[in-house]
């Protein structure tokens, strides 16, 4: 069977809350702020992704560009936004290895590296084939990084805040999104190269300070502990969560669990390498959900619009380069500002809430949007383009409730630490598949079915809510092993609860306030 694990990123850890120093807080902490500010320097990983994901969109507004490179469409412009991917996916079978092999923040440092010297081949781009290739070394580098940071950003936070600092790691995609489209918004009135060159340069940017910053961040307390660096793990907990103090009842909690679980994991056989994936029938359902979460992120409708939102405006008769960049630009921060919102709802409202409002909702506004762009290109009209333009924004509000900040933070928080890193590269894996496959097929057939095009969306997202509903699991408010008992079992939680009381018994581990919170009533069940 495979092992539980300690499953972070999402619950509230109901079996050691009553630990936590109600007074210790984000913004009265001196240890806390300067943990959260390390988050954000790999919580940034995903504004490179969005930055990226939205460059091209704005640079298919601006003449300077489209002059430079020939005006690519169809097929050309297809691999142009596919390309990037293509890098990521030659970075997949590398990027777990190193993750778990020589620890989470050398991985971000390499993937930074290597996006630094690909933004810089991108920015002197002389021909078509140098842009190219400075897209797939961006995909490539990023791929490293954005294995590792998220399971950085859900494995040294502070309890209390796991689970919407990881769903924010997503959701802070719009912030590299808005600074793409503004900063090419400011440029297109330059009448040279530069005006697709400078918003090239600030891609750059979130590299640069990983680069410079990285080393100095603390190490994944799980990470230390897998490869026996118990006295720094405990160092690392007890700095950023209890203020230095190495025999604080939550620390001693959080070390014990951590230790109990990867070594209950050490002596599973089931959990050495990828088979482990698929190997008990709790990780089958856990690969299920989430290959299916990040299909269903890029094939909602959405990647319409991330991707060919310009040719969507021109299929409704907005032509004006300006205002197409004005609408995408509103756009980002219309989605961000939902993103960041929903961020914090997951432990309020609950995942399975979250997730099956959002599909019901853009399946509504999708249609809605097909509608009306087939009234317009069938007998034209403002009201009808106007309502294009609305529908498009109540459907990217639907999609922000769960598809931004959920995917990865539901996603990491299911897996257990000794194919967290696996698993998560499946996930990403996944998501570039579907992205190549969007970004070759969609331009083609805007094309050539125009809005016949979208009701294969409408039909695929009344499929994804049927899905949902029958398979996710709701997780908010459960501790961390008893997220693992939902997908392994009672027998899983028991294993864990023995290993950790052996622990504590070699260890004479005997605080009296730490003890209670193994009791049975508090979430462990001996």
């Amino acid at each position: 069977m495979g092992g539980p694990g300690a499953v972070t990123g999402g619950a509230d850890a109901a079996g050691y809350a009553h630990l936590m120093d109600p007074t210790r807080t984000w913004y009265n902490n001196r240890r806390l702020i300067t943990l959260h500010a390390w988050l954000v320097l790999f919580l940034i990983t995903s504004s490179t992704n969005g930055f990226d994901g939205s460059l091209l969109n704005s640079f298919q507004s601006l003449d300077n560009w489209e002059n430079y490179f020939n005006t690519p469409t169809g097929s050309r412009l297809g691999l142009l936004n596919a390309i990037q991917n293509i890098g990521s996916l030659a970075a997949y079978p590398f990027a777990p290895y190193l993750s778990d092999g020589i620890g989470r923040r050398p991985t971000v440092w390499i993937g930074a590296t290597i996006m630094l010297v690909a933004v810089v081949l991108q920015s002197a781009a002389q021909n078509w084939g140098m842009f190219i290739g400075a897209r797939f070394l961006i995909g490539f580098g990023l791929t490293f990084a954005a294995n590792a940071a998220p399971l950085l950003v859900t494995e040294l936070s502070y309890p209390t805040y796991r689970a919407p600092l990881t769903a924010l790691y997503n959701s802070l995609w719009y912030s590299g999104n808005i600074v793409a489209t503004w900063s090419t918004f400011g440029t297109k009135f330059m009448n040279n190269t530069f005006s697709w060159r400078i918003p090239s340069m600030l891609q750059g940017l979130p590299a640069v300070f990983q680069f410079c910053l990285v080393w100095l961040a603390p190490e994944s307390p799980r990470w230390l502990v897998s490869k026996g660096k118990e006295t720094q793990a405990l160092k690392t907990l007890a700095y950023y969560h209890a203020d230095g103090d190495e025999q604080d009842p939550l620390v001693q909690f959080e070390f014990q669990e951590i230790k109990a679980a990867i070594e209950l994991d050490r002596t599973i056989a089931a959990n050495i390498g990828w088979k482990s994936l698929i190997a008990t029938k709790g990780n089958r359902k856990r690969m299920l959900l989430i290959v299916a979460i990040a299909f269903f992120s890029q094939w909602s409708g959405n990647g319409l619009v991330s991707y060919y939102l310009t040719k969507i405006l021109i299929s409704i008769g907005i032509t004006s380069s300006t205002i197409q960049l004005l609408i995408g630009g509103i756009l980002a921060i219309w989605n961000l500002c939902w993103a960041v919102y929903a961020s914090f709802l997951i432990d309020r409202v609950g995942r399975r809430t979250l997730f099956l409002t959002s599909t019901a909702l853009m399946l509504l506004f999708f249609s809605a949007q097909t509608i009306c762009t087939a009234r317009y290109q069938i007998a034209g009209g403002n009201d009808a383009a106007h309502a294009v333009i609305a529908f498009i924004f109540l459907f990217y509000a639907s999609y922000d409730l769960a598809f931004t900040p959920l995917i990865v933070a539901y996603t990491v928080e299911i897996l257990p630490y000794n194919i967290r890193a696996k698993g998560f590269n499946i996930f990403n894996f996944t998501i570039s598949v579907a992205l190549i496959f969007n970004q070759y097929v969609n331009p083609v057939a805007l094309k050539n079915i125009a809005w016949k095009y979208y009701v294969v969306y409408c039909c695929w997202l009344a499929f994804e809510f049927v899905f949902l509903y029958f398979m996710v699991i709701e997780t908010k408010h459960l501790s961390l092993e008893e997220t693992a008992a939902l997908f392994d079992g009672e027998d899983a939680t028991a294993n864990l609860s023995n290993a950790v009381q052996d622990i504590r018994h070699d260890e004479k581990f005997v605080d009296e306030k730490a003890s209670d919170a193994f009791a049975p009533e508090n979430g462990l069940k001996a």
